[in-house]
């Protein structure tokens, strides 16, 4: 079975560099366990391409396709807080979607996010989920996808030396 890095590569997709914070607070916190993303927006190359609403100046499938963009900065974050990102496991996403009051499909826009992480992490991309519509996001950004992880539980005993 294909690790995560090997499936990353076979979708021929590339971790980017973790983005750097544009205010006060760190991509990630780490507390016992789990580690808590920082929202992470769909930047690519260090700045938004798509800004905007659902219902306005997007579309549903635009929508999902920032998702997926900031899904994979969730993963670079995943990655460089747990050391690998075959250590990285999704136990919960919460996706805001800057909408307008009328759109009602925030749960499609969500699901390029939570596709992504099942096609690179597998089972361990399989999450409990959150889609919220906001009036705005940050820089104008149409989706902000955050997530508590998890390192990945060996199925293999310790061995006691």
């Amino acid at each position: 079975m294909a690790t995560p890095t090997e499936r990353l590569a076979e979708l021929g997709l590339v971790l980017p560099v973790v983005p750097t914070p544009a205010a006060a607070y760190r991509p990630y916190a780490v507390e016992g366990d789990r580690v808590l993303t920082a929202g992470q927006l769909p930047v690519r190359s260090g700045a938004l391409e798509v800004t905007g609403r659902l219902g306005a100046e997007l579309t549903t499938a635009q929508g999902a396709a920032e998702a997926r963009i900031a899904g994979l900065n969730l993963l670079a974050v995943g990655a460089a807080a747990l050391g690998s990102l075959d250590a990285v496991r999704v136990v919960k996403l919460t996706v805001f979607v800057a909408s307008t009051p009328e759109f009602q499909e925030h749960h499609l826009v969500a699901n390029g996010a939570s596709e992504l992480l099942g096609e690179v992490l597998g089972e361990a991309g399989v999450h409990a989920r959150s889609a919220v519509g906001v009036a705005a996001l940050p820089l104008g950004a149409p989706v902000e996808v955050e997530a508590v992880l998890a390192r990945v539980r060996s199925s293999t005993p310790a061995v006691s030396g």
